[in-house]
């Protein structure tokens, strides 16, 4: 598996750092190309994450913010990831409107993810696919990222860039990006802290590779960076990283 990994004391310490890259890898980007574009993951996990972005002083107004992944619900909805980077992150560090992409999942997951797609190739203009200066992923205990799960054929997709989704887990109907989006980006950041990950991490890293088991070595592909963030319980069957 690529990709190097970070380990810290506890979860609030990994996110502290996690926000702290990604503040530095968007500084670049508005740096070098006058704005930059974010994607994020939604959950609990990155609750403590977006805290800590908020704290970071990045020029929210230069930044672009889109979502890896959403369920088919709508922007109200507790279970909405737009809901909740709304509460922890959009709000609290004053991203306009204008420069939100959003899924639009009350429309269900097979509309949500053609306008998704649709959406994207409108801000990406020109591109066949688009380059996100950072994604941000998590990973479940069963080894997912985004909403790409185990035994899901999308982890081999190479051309659509974002699609609906059954997930093993309610709310099942959700839309994702795909493959091709996870690879192009000039930086991926994994937050993935927990004990409940510890197995899922152990055959991510050091398993033989079968990403339709494991989702998220699809990771191992890029050829960009790729940053995994965890805390001590997550890597604690992890042999040390050279």
């Amino acid at each position: 598996m690529k990709g190097h990994y970070w380990v810290y004391i506890d979860a609030a310490t990994a996110a502290a750092a996690a926000a702290t890259h990604i503040a530095e890898r968007l500084d670049e980007a508005v740096r070098d190309r006058g704005r930059a574009t974010l994607a994020v993951s939604g959950g609990n996990s990155p609750k403590p994450l977006f805290r800590e972005l908020v704290k970071t002083g990045v020029d929210w107004n230069a930044i672009h913010l889109f979502w890896a992944d959403e369920r088919a619900v709508g922007p109200e909805d507790e279970a909405s990831n737009y809901a909740m980077a709304l509460e922890y992150l959009i709000r609290p560090a004053g991203i306009p409107a204008a420069n939100l992409v959003r899924v639009e999942g009350e429309r269900g997951a097979p509309e949500a993810a053609a306008l998704y797609e649709k959406a994207l190739r409108t801000a990406f203009p020109g591109a066949a696919v688009p380059v996100f200066d950072v994604i941000h992923l998590g990973m479940g205990p069963d080894a997912h990222t985004a909403s790409l799960f185990p035994g899901d054929p999308l982890v081999r997709e190479h051309h659509r860039l974002a699609a609906a989704v059954r997930a093993p887990k309610p709310p099942p109907d959700r839309v994702t990006l795909l493959p091709p989006v996870l690879h192009k980006a000039r930086c991926v950041t994994v937050f993935a802290p927990g004990a409940d990950k510890a197995g899922a991490l152990k055959q991510v890293f050091e398993g033989a590779r079968n990403p339709s088991q494991y989702p998220a070595q699809i990771l191992d592909a890029r050829t960009a960076e790729t940053v995994w963030f965890l805390d001590e319980d997550a890597a604690a069957e992890l042999r040390p990283q050279n």
